[in-house]
């Protein structure tokens, strides 16, 4: 993995390059008594070194699963996940622990989880620092360069406790991003904002990206947030359902060659529907077929 410092002020300071994010044909299944869960049923999904991303889609679709999967807090079932040269699948527990504290960055859901909140910002960052410090044997920045990189400068002798849900929501960013990571996984970072507050976390992101090149993939619920991006990538029932570009949305082929029609299609079309598929000059059209019922497939007693 590359090291390379980024943008004005950070000379000597050591930051990972944007790191690369690769899924092919991820599967993931909760194991349970009462029946096994897939929440991941085949994603496939290729993010650039440097780019912003969120993913979106309803509860229960599969993002923040996917999110752990992208951190190594958890293995997939099946398929390859890899961030930058390292396939997650592969390494030791060791291995995954050490690239959490060093090259992968991660915010979980609800600010507090991220901080001690009898502690002041700055020994919020010094604490993620020291252990990424110590293992890659280099120099990190400073915790109140870090605060001012998410708006927060000059507040390092702050106590969590004592800020704004807004501010407390970058706080857990700074830290997310203390020890330099190439790859920052944020999620719902603005779930519990108003729109000022969410604001404020989307211009931290986009201040840490432009600034150090970090890739960052974002879980959110709030379309707002995926457009600010630039990139959002729809999950739903475990699959790339769709993508958001600049404002245009684009169905997406997965591996294996299967298309997830948009919700408002099938809401005409139910699954099992005939339809013929008409190919000219590069351009591909569905049409229903004529006095066809839709076919069902009724699992088999082993499925």
């Amino acid at each position: 993995m590359g090291f390379a410092p980024r943008g004005p002020g950070w000379q000597g300071v050591t930051v990972v390059a944007g790191l690369a994010v690769t899924c092919r044909r991820v599967v993931h299944i909760y194991r349970a008594e009462a029946g096994d869960v897939v929440a991941l049923a085949g994603v496939d999904l290729t993010i650039s070194p440097g780019e912003m991303v969120a993913l979106v889609g309803p509860s229960g679709s599969g993002k923040s699963t996917l999110i752990a999967l992208l951190s190594g807090l958890m293995r997939p079932s099946a398929g390859r996940v890899t961030i930058g040269t390292a396939d997650i699948g592969k390494l030791t527990d060791a291995e995954i622990s050490r690239l959490r504290g060093t090259e992968i960055g991660v915010v979980l859901q609800g600010a507090s989880r991220n901080l001690l909140p009898y502690a002041s910002l700055s020994r919020n960052i010094w604490l993620a620092q020291t252990r990424a410090a110590g293992s890659r044997g280099v120099r990190l920045d400073d915790p109140e360069r870090i605060l001012d990189l998410v708006g927060l400068g000059g507040q390092g002798h702050a106590h969590v406790d004592q800020l704004a849900p807004g501010a407390r929501q970058r706080a857990a960013l700074a830290v997310g991003i203390a020890a330099g990571p190439g790859l920052l996984l944020v999620d719902e970072p603005t779930s519990q904002l108003d729109t000022s507050g969410r604001d404020e976390v989307v211009h931290a992101l986009e201040t840490v990206n432009s600034e150090r090149g970090t890739t960052i993939v974002v879980v959110t619920h709030d379309a707002e947030v995926g457009a600010r991006l630039g990139r959002a990538v729809t999950i739903r029932d475990g699959r790339v359902g769709a993508e958001g570009r600049d404002g245009q949305d684009f169905a997406v082929v997965a591996g294996d060659g299967t298309v997830q029609l948009p919700p408002e299609v099938l809401g005409d079309f139910p699954p099992g529907t005939l339809f013929t598929v008409d190919r000219v000059d590069g351009s591909v059209s569905l049409f229903p077929a004529a006095n066809a019922e839709p076919v069902v497939r009724q699992a088999s007693p082993k499925e």
